[in-house]
């Protein structure tokens, strides 16, 4: 029977903007057995450039989520590496609940000794810093390195390649030479049109969040494995309206 995983863009998507979401899942890596959903979530178009945003994409998430496993869903897949709503997901659901930081931090580790974050803006520094807290990771980061280019939701990085991936790359090469990075991680799963450059550019893994996390979905559906409710256990009292407008 074919599965079905839910991937969940943290703010509202477009026409325009659904396309270059969509992209970073070419068809080469997307399986016949799979169908994979992209929503949009939220009412508003954040940047994630405050606390107080990072407020706002953590209920958007929650209310993309909570009903996908009475959807028919067999997996769920959030598309950004703030990794917003993720444990509270995995509280609320049986089915697996992944995120790019989480997956993409992991995998770093296993390929490397230390890792460095390449992101677009230092506003973002407080997502990855919270998250690396949190997933006790800390000790294994070389460095977050920023190109201070304000980054565009609609247009993702559409129309700035000559600008940008000069940039991302010099950033990149600092990243291993001063820093010491064995591993490059994006900064967000908005940046995935930089991956192949990158990666043909530089000497060490160069890892793509957004389809890093879509592939562990797969695997873990192929294992029949999911998150530990010991870890996430199950509300006593399911309160989906306080997040459902």
């Amino acid at each position: 029977m074919r599965k079905r995983i839910k991937m969940i863009f943290p703010v509202p998507m477009s026409e325009a903007t659904r396309p270059m979401v969509e992209s970073q899942l070419p068809a080469s890596l997307l399986r016949a057995d799979i169908e994979v959903c992209f929503v949009g979530a939220g009412q508003v178009t954040t940047l994630a450039d405050s606390y107080y945003d990072m407020a706002l994409m953590e209920q958007a998430v929650i209310e993309a989520g909570i009903k996908a496993e009475d959807e028919g869903f067999d997996a769920l897949c959030i598309n950004t590496v703030s990794d917003s709503g993720l444990a509270a997901l995995r509280s609320r659901l049986s089915i697996p609940v992944l995120a790019p930081g989480q997956s993409a931090f992991h995998m770093a580790c296993a390929l490397g000794h230390t890792f460095s974050i390449l992101t677009m803006w230092p506003r973002w520094f407080p997502l990855y810093r919270k998250t690396l807290r949190e997933y006790g990771l800390e000790s294994r980061l070389a460095s977050i390195r920023s190109i201070d280019v304000r980054p565009d939701t609609a247009a993702l990085l559409q129309g700035k390649e000559e600008l940008v991936f000069g940039k991302l790359l010099e950033a990149a090469q600092r990243a291993i030479e001063e820093d010491g990075a064995d591993v490059l991680v994006l900064g967000s799963t908005t940046m995935h049109q930089a991956h192949a450059y990158l990666a043909e550019h530089l000497p060490v893994p160069v890892l793509n969040p957004g389809v890093i996390a879509y592939k562990l979905c797969e695997v873990l559906l192929d294992l029949g494995l999911s998150h530990s409710k010991r870890a996430y256990p199950i509300p006593e009292q399911i309160k989906d309206a306080a997040f459902i407008r």
